[in-house]
């Protein structure tokens, strides 16, 4: 059964790191754009970033893009974020999706999601 799998998420403090993991069983992500989503605490969900099939990234929330970088690794079907200088307001549950190609859409368009890794930065 094709899935996605994250991990990586956990307590951090404020200005500290983590990298998610989104990894994919059953399916070749190499032929997948991925999104990264999150939801923080009594807000909608976003999206975060995503990367499409060449490595072109996409960026959706302004707060994050000088601070996370998204990445892919094909030879261990994987897509990556890199969370620097972390904040409370990064707090929530990261998702990542696969489509075909990148367009920021908050639920439509993907074929797989993950089950999420809650991120948890503390002051």
């Amino acid at each position: 059964q094709a899935r996605l799998a994250e991990s990586g998420g956990g307590l951090e403090q404020s200005g500290g790191s983590l990298r998610l993991s989104c990894v994919a069983s059953e399916y070749m992500l190499e032929y997948f754009a991925v999104t990264w989503f999150r939801q923080a605490p009594g807000k909608e969900r976003e999206a975060v970033q995503c990367i499409n099939r060449s490595g072109t990234k996409r960026f959706y929330a302004d707060s994050v893009t000088d601070r996370f970088t998204i990445s892919r690794d094909n030879s261990k079907n994987a897509v990556y974020l890199q969370m620097d200088g972390l904040k409370a307001d990064d707090t929530g549950v990261y998702t990542c999706a696969s489509s075909t190609v990148c367009t920021g859409d908050l639920s439509s368009g993907y074929n797989i999601w993950g089950q999420g890794t809650q991120v948890t930065v503390s002051s």
